[in-house]
């Protein structure tokens, strides 16, 4: 636990949440500040500030809590789709430094956009560069 962490203060009990699901390792609950009813975030009740710190055991357990919430999420609030989603440090947008995943209910016509829309502008890169950026990261 970190003693400056928003979400370790939630999981300790400091802070109340509207918690929606929980496990020995995992916590999800709605967002304080939501971008639609029902968005919930879960975290790993372990802190780890980067999706990389997770271990394989505590990124699947995290990653099986958000498949089997997204689904609910959407059925109770009736929501027509859902964005998932992990901003990956402060310069991808994370505002609270505990890797959480988003669950954010969709509705058609509400004026959202998708998560391609977060990128900005698109790099023009040729085959050679993408070639050398996969091989680097299969290495």
């Amino acid at each position: 636990m970190s003693d400056d962490c928003v979400f370790c203060s939630i999981v300790a009990g400091d802070i109340p949440a509207r918690t929606v699901h929980e496990t020995d390792d995992v916590l999800a609950f709605l967002d304080a500040n939501p971008l639609a009813r029902g968005h919930a975030l879960v975290i790993p009740k372990e802190h780890a500030q980067h999706v990389g710190d997770l271990d394989d055991e505590l990124a699947a357990e995290l990653f099986a809590a958000v498949t089997e919430l997204t689904p609910e999420v959407q059925s109770t609030v009736g929501a027509d789709g859902a964005n998932v989603g992990i901003n990956d440090g402060e310069a991808a947008g994370q505002e609270v430094p505990h890797v959480h995943v988003h669950i954010i209910p969709r509705f058609e016509g509400d004026g959202g956009a998708p998560l391609h829309a977060v990128g900005g502008e698109r790099p023009d890169l040729s085959d050679d560069e993408l070639d050398a950026v996969a091989e680097a990261i299969a290495e």
